[in-house]
């Protein structure tokens, strides 16, 4: 009995051992199996349809080309638009194709050049996909957006749209920087030998830059002094604050538009150019192209809007119970501007002009303070909301590491 018992045992432990092996032996094959599977070439797709199965065609929409006249073109009847049109309600307006956007034909590898998708590019990241088939359809979506962090510095020789070019950096990189330090930074007044290093992302699409921003931190030295400008979350929103975690945005923006010169500065005497005498000049005139976008430099209610003799075109605006600000030899004015009604900092009220006492396109842009004028340039406006207290020692670390990043960019020679 125990002979036969042991026998049993040596029989049972064998399956095991057995058992175990083929188990084994099952889970290398599974596993070589799946490499085998990973291992297998990816097909290529494009807007999400494989391109080795088709021919592609590209076009550019024309000046009043519509859908029904592209697929025409390419031998679609009438009766699979009319289903395509009927497909497309609730999913993508086709009153919104525009002409210069461009659109992609996935033909089938047959004699009849059979047309399947038509694929058209809404903008740089969205694109609708019309499907030919027998069941036609309509689908929208995304290419991927790939996010790229770099850091980029720079020391001013003229200005600030120059020496990004001359550092071979993307320019709209400078109006990011100029709305970031909007309301720290007078870029007018920024003199040679200032200089900037800014951690920032760029975005991609199929290996195209379609766009800069945000900047997540940035130090400017202006006239000796640094600037630091840090990106934090609070309230629901992203803003900029300093190194002691003050908010770097103002009640109201260094300068009504971008990118201009100053012609003329505040002054208690000043010779008209037209008039050829001398009197007060109580505002800062920007020559700018005809046409240039003036926005407001803070929020506030317009409380004047019209011709006024030798200011031309003209809108005032009354941003609190201290400040008011005054744009003057407008050409024409922003959507919705007048009198009553409310407008917000950076919000386009006119354009540049020469209406009215002017011997060329500029801005005569003045600011009141308690009713009497005070010289732009030097106006100190009151900082936003810091850090909050609750906040503040989670803003500290990402300030330290951000500022740790900074402190790697090499200042441009």
């Amino acid at each position: 009995m125990k002979k036969f018992t042991t026998e049993i045992a040596i029989l049972v432990a064998g399956g095991l051992m057995l058992l175990a092996t083929v188990i084994a032996e099952q889970v290398q094959s599974r596993k070589s199996a799946k490499e085998a599977v990973v291992a297998l070439p990816q097909p290529e797709l494009r807007f999400g349809i494989p391109v080795d199965s088709f021919r592609i065609r590209e076009g550019i929409i024309r000046p009043e080309q519509n859908l029904g006249e592209i697929l025409a073109g390419f031998g679609i009847s009438m009766t699979k638009v009319d289903q395509l049109v009927k497909a497309s309600a609730g999913i993508f307006d086709l009153k919104k194709i525009r002409s210069g956007q461009n659109y992609f034909l996935f033909q089938e590898h047959d004699t009849a050049n059979t047309t399947r998708y038509l694929v058209y590019e809404n903008n740089a990241v969205e694109y609708v996909v019309f499907d030919l088939k027998d069941s036609t359809s309509i689908s929208l979506g995304k290419k991927e957006v790939r996010k790229v962090y770099k850091t980029a510095s720079g020391v001013i020789h003229s200005n600030l749209w120059n020496t990004m070019t001359e550092n071979n950096l993307n320019p709209v990189l400078a109006l990011e920087l100029s709305d970031v330090y909007a309301w720290s930074i007078d870029f007018f007044g920024i003199q040679r030998g200032d200089r900037f290093r800014v951690l920032y992302e760029e975005q991609f699409v199929d290996s195209v830059s379609i766009g800069i921003g945000p900047v997540h931190a940035a130090e400017f030295e202006h006239m000796g002094k640094s600037f630091y400008a840090f990106r934090y979350f609070q309230d629901k929103s992203f803003d900029y604050f300093d190194d002691r975690g003050d908010n770097i945005r103002r009640a109201f923006l260094k300068a009504p538009l971008s990118f201009s010169r100053i012609s003329s500065r505040f002054s208690g005497s000043r010779m008209h150019p037209i008039l050829k005498i001398r009197r007060p000049h109580f505002g800062v005139d920007y020559t700018a192209p005809k046409g240039t976008p003036v926005v407001s430099i803070g929020d506030g209610v317009v409380i004047e809007k019209g011709y006024h003799g030798g200011a031309g075109n003209a809108v005032k605006i009354k941003h609190n119970g201290v400040y008011t600000t005054q744009y003057m030899h407008l050409s024409g004015y922003g959507q919705g501007i007048f009198p009553g009604a409310h407008v917000t900092q950076g919000q386009v009220i006119g354009f540049v002009g020469s209406t009215g006492l002017s011997t060329g396109p500029h801005l005569d842009f003045r600011v009141y303070k308690n009713g009497s004028p005070v010289d732009p340039l030097k106006m100190e406006a009151p900082p936003s909301e810091p850090v909050k207290k609750e906040f503040r020692s989670d803003y500290l670390y990402v300030k330290d590491s951000l500022m740790r990043s900074i402190y790697t960019i090499r200042w441009d020679k």
